[in-house]
């Protein structure tokens, strides 16, 4: 599990499905890696292969399909976060990082010292998007503002700009979502209850 507060940006190395190399920074972390960990590499849960020379993934082909890892290239900027231990404070949201489907961003701007991203939802999950709740974009635990027919604003204060691949995003460019474990629960109990 993770909580959607970045890390590191790491940039991706080689990509040559299913192998994945990412070179993250020395000194993010002061405890060691462990062959078989979960990562969250722009909000995908991904299992550590090997971490001699970068951090090394094997993409699954039900990765490749449901996420944007099956369009990235060398060089590219990604979110990294490593699993939430038990003693970690909890900063974002319960983030599985199994990512639901992909959106787009649409426009931004900035008002004052935020930058203000409107991203838009494929159709059918705009119900989960719910005004001030919790949204999981590229592994950034993010607020829903102002949401409406699938399209919803999020406020980005400098430090996640900074500290994030947001920093490099452009309208139309494709982003992982994952919305509300809580929410998608809920509806599927209810949907059960309705339906016997």
């Amino acid at each position: 599990m993770f909580t959607g507060i970045i890390q590191t940006v790491g940039v991706i190395r080689e990509i040559d499905a299913p192998k994945l190399l990412i070179d993250v920074p020395n000194d993010v972390w002061d405890d060691p890696y462990r062959l078989g960990e979960s990562i969250s590499v722009n909000g995908c849960c991904l299992t550590l292969a090997d971490f001699d020379q970068g951090l090394n993934f094997h993409l699954s082909e039900e990765t490749l399909a449901r996420t944007t890892l099956h369009s990235i290239q060398a060089g590219d900027r990604v979110n990294v976060e490593r699993a939430m231990r038990p003693t970690d404070r909890f900063g974002g949201h319960i983030v599985l990082g199994h990512v639901d489907t992909i959106g787009e961003l649409l426009s931004m701007h900035d008002e004052g010292e935020s930058h203000v991203f409107r991203f838009e939802a494929p159709q059918g999950y705009g119900k989960y998007l719910v005004d001030k709740g919790s949204i999981t974009i590229d592994g950034i635990s993010l607020t829903v503002v102002r949401p409406f027919a699938g399209a919803f604003d999020v406020w980005v204060i400098p430090i996640t700009y900074e500290h994030t691949n947001l920093s490099v995003r452009q309208p139309g460019d494709k982003v992982n979502f994952e919305f509300d474990v809580i929410a998608k629960h809920v509806e599927r109990l209810i949907g059960v209850h309705h339906s016997g």
